[in-house]
């Protein structure tokens, strides 16, 4: 017969459980004994009157019940958590942000975007995430996330209720070591056949624009190295391994941080941030601060 009421600490053990994907690794998470993890979560699935996980081989796997019920325990415990955050901010007077940094997006332009929060008059934690596009929508989507930072849009037809926030956009320059600048920088774009390049991979919303771009010029580059990490394709353009794209809004930071030197301007290639949120009209002071900066 079911119970009334949940047991939560046999709904954390099980959620422990969930994440880690074996009761093993879940005890030793919680300094607890495997016998005593086992017989809580079979406390709550007689509680429940449904089994929320399944054997496969050697791994424990969600049973429906078991993800439906995962999701519900992401949202209690988050709210926990959110709960102490803000006993903590009450006596720190920090305002906490999360917010979701898409992979793609330069780690420069994060920093700018981001800069505008350490300028408001209350003091600010931020805790970043970085992730892919589509789950840091998904964290957002379950409120895990305060905004999204990426060079996206929102996609036409999706069912989440969130919204896009353009932030700004740049023209795109080709950048490299003053070694490569030098060869490449007479006669731009024409004398780009040939030359090495490293590029973000085709999954990158920029990708299909330099491409298109290239097409357009006629140039056939040697493409060297294809990047899902900005930062990584950064340091192997520092190195001179190739000629790389960057935003023009962010000139005086390559030139400092990478050495970059200009080899020409691609105003045909723009590139778009934006902030994405729960909100159509963004509330959270850290986050409008994010937006103001940007106009």
């Amino acid at each position: 017969m079911k119970n009334a009421s949940t047991n939560f600490r046999h709904l954390y053990y099980f959620w422990v459980v969930a994440k880690e994907g074996s009761i093993t690794r879940a005890a030793e998470r919680l300094g607890l004994a495997v016998q005593t993890v086992s017989s809580q979560i079979a406390l709550l699935e007689q509680s429940l009157g449904k089994s929320l996980f399944t054997q496969q081989g050697r791994r424990l796997v969600l049973s429906d019940a078991g993800e439906l019920a995962r999701t519900y325990a992401d949202q209690i415990f988050l709210l926990g958590e959110q709960m102490q955050d803000a006993l903590d901010q009450s006596s720190t007077l920090r305002t906490r942000v999360s917010v979701g940094i898409s992979d793609s997006l330069p780690k420069l332009t994060a920093y700018r975007l981001l800069e505008a929060t350490t300028q408001l008059s209350t003091p600010v934690r931020l805790v970043c995430h970085e992730d892919e596009y589509e789950a840091l929508l998904a964290d957002l989507a379950l409120h895990k996330l305060d905004v999204v930072l990426t060079d996206r849009a929102l996609p036409t037809g999706s069912t989440l209720r969130v919204f896009s926030h353009l932030l700004f956009e740049s023209e795109m320059t080709v950048v490299g070591t003053a070694a490569l600048a030098e060869t490449y920088k007479q006669d731009f774009p024409k004398n780009l056949n040939g030359a090495p390049f490293l590029l973000p991979t085709r999954n990158n919303a920029l990708r299909v624009k330099i491409d298109e771009w290239f097409e357009l010029q006629g140039v056939h580059p040697d493409i060297v190295g294809e990047f899902e990490d900005n930062a990584l394709l950064n340091t192997f353009g520092r190195r001179g391994l190739g000629l790389f794209f960057a935003p023009a809004a962010l000139a005086s930071d390559l030139a400092e941080q990478l050495q970059a030197v200009l080899v020409g301007r691609v105003p045909q290639v723009r590139e778009q941030f934006y902030a994405i949120s729960n909100e159509r009209k963004i509330q959270h002071p850290a986050v409008e601060a994010i937006l103001a900066s940007m106009h």
